[in-house]
């Protein structure tokens, strides 16, 4: 185990913490030892946020519920083992149980156990957070917005009518490079010629086709949308923006309000790339 897994134990007697810090520095973690003091103990556990924490069921100034409570709302999660002396109290066992402990122990165990007993606590934890995290991708991907719906409505408010070629070409053009910025930098070798292959053109086509379609915007459009959109252009000399100033802006905005969803996209796209041919 990695020297910066740091066990906090809430007891520094030779009889029993310090035999613990030494089964788990064997084992590879760092121990941190304190005195069997609560507020001691709840200061440490929030200042070093320990991989796991052992606790006493007997603390004084405060209570080891009261601890535990206190980690789990102040700190990250972290597994917590209460242990109590050689006999065995369900009324202790119940309270600290309820305020969030993982594992409940009887004296005497041997240091072995305890090591094994936190590994397999922590095991469980990164199993735990990586379901949540499955989850919330799962949750996402449900509630990922449908970016060729939002492209369309933002063609929409701009004023472009869609009987004109130039609006599909534009919303294609606007979708690939929201997924892939860098065909902006290409447009003339790259982006176009992937709009006409989408439509069986030629590149020359969408070029012109989508030119068109600003400038019917320009001409048509709503003049307020047109300036929350292009304000730094409408108001100068310079008049409506060119094709890949267009594309580039629209998409910018698509990215960063749908940061998230990019770069799941991308995210996905390279574990393809880099996964074996055979196993895909």
């Amino acid at each position: 185990m990695s020297q910066t897994i740091k066990i906090l134990i809430g007891d520094d007697s030779l009889e029993l913490g310090i035999a613990w810090a030494t089964g788990f520095k064997e084992a590879g973690f760092y121990a941190i030892t304190r005195p069997k003091r609560g507020r001691v103990l709840l200061d440490k556990a929030l200042s070093e946020l320990p991989s796991a924490v052992i606790l006493d069921a007997k603390t004084p100034e405060l209570d080891a519920a009261e601890i535990i409570r206190s980690i789990r709302q102040d700190a990250d999660y972290s597994p917590v083992i209460v242990v109590t002396a050689n006999y065995d109290s369900p009324k202790v066992e119940k309270e600290v149980m309820d305020a969030g402990a993982d594992y409940y122990m009887v004296r005497p165990f041997d240091a072995s156990f305890l090591v094994n007993k936190v590994i397999e606590l922590m095991k469980e934890k990164d199993l735990h957070k990586a379901q949540k995290e499955e989850e919330e991708k799962a949750q996402e991907e449900k509630e990922a917005p449908g970016i060729e719906l939002i492209v369309t409505e933002i063609i929409h408010q701009i004023g472009i009518p869609a009987h004109i070629k130039g609006y599909q070409y534009l919303r294609t053009a606007i979708i690939l490079t929201a997924e892939d910025p860098d065909m902006i930098n290409r447009v003339t070798k790259v982006l176009y010629p992937t709009v006409a292959m989408a439509y069986n053109t030629t590149p020359s086509r969408v070029e012109r086709a989508i030119r068109h379609a600003i400038e019917t915007a320009w001409d048509r459009g709503d003049v307020d949308t047109l300036e929350s959109y292009f304000g730094y252009t409408i108001h100068t000399s310079r008049g409506k923006p060119t094709n890949s100033e267009f594309i580039a802006l629209i998409a910018d905005k698509l990215r960063l309000k749908y940061r998230s969803y990019y770069e799941q996209e991308k995210n996905t796209t390279d574990d393809a790339i880099k996964q074996p041919v055979g196993l895909r």
